[in-house]
């Protein structure tokens, strides 16, 4: 049957503690039918929120905890009793790292399915989770073809220069290389712009999608030139609990003193640094920001996340050679104007300058009309871009 028949297109994009799933329209371009949520996943305190286009709410109700897959059945459950398993056409998963093999999204199949089980040590935090889910429908819907979609695939054309670390030649071979991420949400905002302003779409852009997992992508022409995250998204920006850029001797030097595990050291890096390490109390930019006036601690992660990321974009400028649009896109970057401000100022030599009345209220665009380059917010969208690429690849497929 062909796609356009089979009516939907379900996406799964796994996060440290949210699921977040959308229903599609099998169609070109597809429209979104709902999207849903489910906080503090695989909890007691789980929750599922279901909500049409508009954001008016079909479902929100708790979910019974202790059951495996517990989320994912209440997600399936509620497409069943809705209609939409029988006319489901295929789904698509964010997969965060694809390895030195996956530069684009790929149908899953068995062969599939076992490299991604090989390559699940390079990032440990997503893709045995990833897989888990995917066992999860073909168990249950066997016949509905998945499509899994890499972060890392937007990064594939990075310059080698970029893509290189200086280690022995024959470990870059191995595949230990820098290999970038977040590149769903680089590749929906070059969409965006691209139907916008194609004239600035090509030209020198720096991404900044600051969330809990933090980077900034440096994109010509809408290609990747450089990326913050590396081998794994542990490098680059002080993120909520990941350390970002360190000096690698500092973790053989911790490891040696306090006797640490691998386990410990990855606990460390990516469990227990970044904004919470340095507060003590939190890893949420917003409530360092509620605090940062009465609490030094609060405040110095606050100003150290703006310092690395302002850094980066002074660092990709000139990787660029010059600098048209520089774009805030995730939970920070799109709803934190007092953080957009501060990576800004003191940037005005790149023709970067914030008017503040724009900024304060979220603007699509928060420069000032003095500025050379503009600065933008964007609301990413992953999970579009997943459908879209599902769509391609079951509509190729399809008799």
């Amino acid at each position: 049957m062909p796609a356009s028949a089979q009516h939907s297109i379900l996406t799964i994009n796994r996060g440290s503690g949210t699921l977040k799933a959308g229903l599609y329209t099998a169609a070109r371009p597809p429209a979104l039918v709902a999207s849903m949520k489910v906080d503090r996943a695989s909890t007691p305190d789980a929750r599922i929120k279901i909500a049409d286009p508009s954001g008016e709410a079909l479902l929100d109700s708790a979910i019974k905890h202790g059951a495996t897959n517990s989320d994912l059945t209440a997600i399936l459950e509620w497409l069943r009793e809705n209609g939409y398993v029988a006319n489901l056409a295929g789904i698509g998963h964010r997969l965060v790292h694809g390895g030195p093999r996956y530069t684009e999204s790929q149908k899953i199949t068995s062969e599939v399915l076992a490299d991604l089980e090989k390559i699940a040590p390079l990032d440990p935090d997503h893709t045995p989770q990833a897989i888990q889910i995917i066992r999860f429908f073909i168990d249950r819907l066997p016949e509905t073809p998945q499509v899994g979609c890499f972060d890392t695939a937007f990064h594939a054309c990075l310059p080698k220069v970029a893509r290189m670390y200086a280690l022995p030649r024959h470990l870059y071979d191995e595949g230990v290389r820098r290999y970038g991420f977040h590149g769903l949400s680089c590749e929906y905002i070059l969409q965006q712009l691209l139907a916008e302003d194609a004239t600035l779409a090509a030209g020198r852009l720096i991404v900044a999608h600051l969330g809990n997992g933090a980077s900034i992508t440096a994109v010509h022409q809408g290609k990747s030139v450089d990326t913050s995250m590396g081998f794994t998204p542990l490098e680059g920006l002080v993120m909520a609990t990941r350390s970002g850029d360190i000096d690698p001797a500092a973790v053989i030097y911790l490891q040696q003193r306090d006797h640490l595990s691998p386990h410990e050291i990855d606990a460390l890096l990516n469990k227990q640094s970044g904004l919470l390490g340095l507060s003590g109390t939190s890893g949420d930019m917003r409530d360092l920001l509620e605090r940062e006036a009465r609490d030094d601690r609060a405040a110095e992660a606050v100003a150290l996340f703006c310092y690395r990321a302002k850094k980066y974009v002074g660092a990709y400028a000139a990787a660029l050679g010059g600098l048209d649009a520089l774009i805030f896109a995730g939970g920070i970057g799109e709803n934190a104007p007092r953080v957009r401000e501060r990576i800004c100022s003191g940037l005005e030599f790149l023709g970067l300058e914030v008017d503040p009345t724009l900024n304060r209220s979220n603007a699509p665009v928060i420069s000032s009309k003095r500025n050379h380059a503009t600065i933008q917010v964007i609301k990413t969208d992953e999970d579009i871009v997943i459908a879209r690429h599902v769509l391609a690849i079951i509509g190729s497929s399809s008799p």
